[in-house]
């Protein structure tokens, strides 16, 4: 605990310094510090993940990338997965759980994402992300303030006490038009489900569209009072 604190302190002034460049540049920050021990996180899911994933493979097109196969993502995410693999020349590590769609059925019953989703993301993000992480010092998200109110107050860096590194949020202070503007004008490859009223893309059982006035994150474990999976809680 006392080295995670240490961590914290040290961060926080870095985290002011660099609140005002642009994603870019916090980019080249971080790979320059913690490379090669670094890695980016990219559902394929959402439109900032492909942003950065965009902007890292013109910085360091080495640099490792991850996504976690719940067993259950849409088809179209598959299909942007492969999409990105031609146009960056990359193969995205797909960390999976341990325990198998079948095998979580038969252990803690059918359809667990209907009657704990905290627990069936535990078991199917979380502890397969830390598993992930376990072998770099940072890691780069997609994470923005504009998407939640959970996530009003995320910084651009900071000591990840849930995984134990660091963790950089080089689109923190981006809303979801800048977003966009990025992706149309760099031509990058997004989740046509976005096209669908989907603007938050995670597993099939637990993702629908949103309506006009609706959160972004709104159609994420409808009809739960879960707004998280779980990456981006200290908890």
């Amino acid at each position: 605990m006392e080295m995670a604190q240490s961590h914290s302190d040290n961060l926080e002034p870095l985290a002011r310094e660099l609140e005002e460049r642009s994603p870019q540049e916090i980019l080249a920050w971080a790979l320059d510090t913690y490379s090669p021990r670094i890695t980016l996180a990219c559902s394929f899911g959402g439109p900032s993940g492909m942003v950065l994933l965009d902007m890292v493979m013109q910085a360091a097109p080495a640099t490792p990338v991850f996504y976690l196969d719940t067993g259950f993502l849409f088809p179209e995410t598959h299909q942007l997965i492969a999409e990105a693999e031609r146009k960056y020349g990359i193969s995205p590590q797909a960390v999976q759980p341990q325990l198998s769609v079948a095998q979580q059925a038969t252990k803690y019953g059918e359809a667990l994402w209907e009657r704990d989703p905290d627990r069936c993301c535990d078991l199917r993000k979380v502890i397969p992300q830390h598993q992930a992480l376990q072998s770099f010092d940072a890691w780069i998200t997609g994470l923005r303030r504009d998407q939640a109110s959970t996530r009003k107050a995320t910084p651009v860096i900071a000591w990840d006490h849930k995984f134990g590194l660091v963790k950089i949020a080089p689109l923190a202070r981006w809303d979801e038009r800048a977003v966009w503007r990025y992706i149309y004008e760099h031509d990058v490859p997004y989740n046509k489900l976005h096209d669908q009223g989907y603007p938050s893309i995670g597993c099939t059982n637990c993702t629908r569209p949103v309506v006009a006035g609706e959160d972004l994150r709104a159609g994420r474990w409808s009809g739960f009072t879960k707004t998280e999976c779980g990456l981006h809680t200290n908890s």
